[in-house]
């Protein structure tokens, strides 16, 4: 059983967490000699830029920020919505790019660009105080030019200074932009980007995005004291089964400026899932059906504009996009060239080896598990290098296996999550190692047999012994189906007796996230462990629908979100009671955006098992959620009413008994607040009571310290209250 830990609600708003204040965005520098990598010394969120040399092991300072970066306040509101997508809290220097030509770095700041020759070289301004923002700034391959997206049209200048030149136009003013991902790209398909550059550095690939017929949604920044465009943000929000916005593929010669546009075929309502060039100047698209049914990869001869189908993904579940596709040059059994490739054609996501002609020649990796992620290709030896769920879907280990076929080799030895980056030469690999009784650690290891070459990094963080933290117990359990689900529990200390507890499940329940892992981040919940530590058991589970356990487990939530995933979760909490440790009739449960949705559907369905519900930023009906996310799982509106219907908070008002706190934001253009005021509408005609808790300057993922503060306030006052 656990000692007594040492939290107070303060803690749970600081950030880092305890042990989290860990070296971000680490890469090889190009000579292989050092590793770059963003940190706040200070233990803030505040960033600076660093080296760390591989042979002496000490680190040094490379560049610290500009004060402007240091505040939310002094960003542009594209750079806030930016980091809304990423979900990203950090300030400072928050990105960085090397140029392995030049050895070069492209910094942008909130003032501008700027390029980093070399220690001992002052940061030398690139294009500053700019009469726009600019958006997605990068080095061209040859590292001799860099691009931007300014006020809706891509640049490029010479990374040696001089003017920028302006190579497409035509859209500034129309609605429509060069250059840039769409919102449901960046926030449903994971393409953050909206050009490339060719490999030859002469041409770009852009996106033109045409969003002027999707109905403007403004929102209103009603805590402000400013009044008329100050206080105001449109957005061109496509909801479920209305007009997403439209795409065209183009590619243009920073010499010309002519375009050429490609042939994506005849139907315009689809997604440009991914844009790809190959190593001989060819340029790749992936293609997704609007019901992303149906995955197309097409590939273009620019000198001709032909096109060609290299192969075609489909499912009677859905298509899960990924980040797996890797040419190769020099690949013996395909004529020269080749590619790797990932589909869930078994049930599970696996890696297959195909010719330059879309023939595939083998599988590489099979079973009931799933890989995660390529983490290199190594054609000289004939290997690739992949994460994977292999030892347990709770894991995340690296593997390497023969480009001819074979087992798979495990070379992460510790138990637990990995994240790793590979080096040019494959000799070595950076791995980023943690589980839930291991705060993370960063060390060098031989990418021959995993053995350890050195610790990079291993800072004590003097909080995790001061809050006592205890460990979460990974438990598992049998639904009323016999299907095998995850959970985490958190007990209280041993001065609250052996149970049964009142019990808190905090939920998340929706598809494309893991919650139970053996990682340190279970481990450092601090809600979860403050509630904890007064007295509440805290428990999560990873209900059907959630990821990384195959299509087999997501399939049940298809066209009826909100079903299998609260029965789920009511068999945990009836596990909970058969094991003596929930007091069945004191369960509560919170949850945030799909969480929130759970979160209040579960109170509204299954009232028998939970007492009262905190439902923060919930959907509470998808027709008003986005294209991209809600109809892969709900399919359209116009074709599933009923199950847009039965899927909603509203649907299940009248069953509602017990305590209800909804919480939102009022600037939240991701699930916008009109979710909560819809069901606040449904709630007063059945008559039924709740809580509301809003935060006028707040989006989706609440940032000010003080706000959050007041939020875990009045949580935890709610829970002691009612439960």
């Amino acid at each position: 059983m656990p000692s007594h830990p040492n939290i107070e609600l303060n803690d749970i708003v600081q950030f880092p967490l305890p042990g989290m204040n860990m070296p971000g965005s680490l890469k090889f520098a190009p000579d292989g000699r050092s590793l770059t990598y963003l940190f706040s010394p200070e233990g803030g969120l505040v960033r600076q830029l660093y080296a760390y040399d591989l042979e002496s092991g000490t680190s040094r300072l490379l560049i610290a920020p500009s004060a402007e970066s240091g505040s939310e306040e002094n960003l542009s509101l594209e750079e806030k919505l930016r980091r809304e997508r990423l979900r990203q809290r950090e300030l400072g220097i928050t990105q960085y790019q090397w140029s392995p030509k030049t050895g070069h770095m492209l910094i942008p700041q909130p003032d501008g660009l700027y390029i980093f020759e070399g220690e001992g070289e002052a940061l030398r301004p690139l294009l500053t105080n700019p009469a726009k923002p600019i958006q997605d700034a990068r080095f061209s391959p040859d590292g001799q030019w860099v691009s931007f997206v300014q006020d809706a049209e891509l640049y490029v200048m010479l990374a040696t200074g001089g003017e920028p030149q302006q190579i497409t136009s035509g859209v500034r003013g129309t609605g429509k932009t060069n250059g840039l991902a769409e919102y449901i790209a960046q926030e449903e398909l994971g393409r953050r980007r909206g050009y490339w550059w060719s490999p030859d550095s002469q041409t770009l690939a852009f996106v033109e995005v045409d969003k002027a017929h999707i109905p403007v949604y403004r929102i209103m920044h009603q805590g402000k004291d400013a009044v008329g465009e100050a206080a105001q943000e449109d957005h061109r929000y496509p909801f479920a089964g209305m007009p997403n916005a439209k795409v065209r593929l183009g590619v243009v010669s920073y010499t010309s400026g002519a375009v050429q546009w490609l042939d994506l075929g005849d139907n315009e309502d689809i997604y440009l899932a991914r844009v790809n060039w190959l190593p001989n100047d060819r340029l790749t698209a992936q293609i997704l059906n609007r019901e992303q049914s149906q995955l197309d990869l097409l590939e273009f001869e620019l000198a001709t504009g032909e096109k060609r189908l290299l192969l075609r993904e489909t499912s009677d579940v859905w298509i899960n996009l990924h980040n797996i596709f890797r040419p190769l040059k020099n690949l013996p059994e395909s004529r020269g060239s080749g590619f790797i490739w990932a589909s869930e054609r078994t049930g599970f996501q696996h890696l297959y080896l195909y010719d330059g002609d879309g023939q595939e020649i083998r599988p590489l990796t099979s079973g009931n598990w799933q890989v995660d992620s390529l983490a290199g290709v190594d054609v000289k030896n004939q290997t690739a290098y992949f994460m994977a769920t292999k030892e347990s879907p709770t894991e995340s280990h690296l593997y390497r296996v023969s480009l001819l076929g074979g087992e798979p080799e495990r070379l992460t030895p510790e138990p637990g999550m990995h994240s790793v980056m590979l080096d040019i030469k494959h000799n070595r690999f950076v791995d980023v190692q943690q589980a839930v009784n291991v705060a993370p650690k960063i060390v060098l290891r031989s990418l021959a047999d995993g053995r350890l070459h050195k610790t990079i990094f291993n800072q004590p963080d003097d909080r995790i012994g001061r809050h006592n933290l205890p460990t979460p117990e990974i438990s598992t359990l049998q639904n009323r189906d016999g299907v095998l689900l995850y959970g985490a529990i958190y007990r209280p200390p041993t001065s609250f007796g052996n149970g049964p507890f009142p019990t808190i499940v905090s939920v998340y329940g929706g598809p494309h996230a893991q919650r139970v892992t053996n990682g340190w981040l279970l481990t450092v919940d601090m809600r979860a462990q403050y509630l904890a530590s007064r007295g509440f058991l805290v428990f999560k589970l990873d209900n059907q629908g959630s990821a990384r356990r195959g299509l087999a487990f997501e399939a049940p939530i298809k066209h009826n979100m909100g079903s299998v995933e609260v029965t789920d979760q009511v068999d945990g909490v009836c596990w909970l009671v058969a094991q003596g440790l929930a007091d069945p009739k004191r369960v509560g449960i919170y949850g945030w955006s799909y969480g929130g949705y759970m979160a209040a559907l579960c109170l509204a369905k299954a009232g028998d098992a939970f007492q009262m519900a905190v439902a923060g930023a919930p959907v509470t009906h998808w027709d008003g959620y986005d294209t991209g996310y809600t109809e892969r799982y709900m399919g359209l509106p116009q074709q599933n009413p009923d199950g847009y219907e039965v899927s909603s908070v509203m649907h299940h008002l009248d069953k509602i008994e017990g305590k209800l706190l909804l919480v939102h934001g009022l600037i939240d253009e991701n699930v916008h607040f009109r979710h909560t005021a819809r069901l606040i509408n449904g709630l007063i005609a059945a008559r039924k009571r709740y809580d509301l808790l809003l935060f006028p300057d707040e989006r989706h993922m609440p940032r000010k310290a003080d706000g959050r503060l007041y939020m875990e306030e009045q949580i935890a006052d709610y829970f002691k209250k009612h439960l």
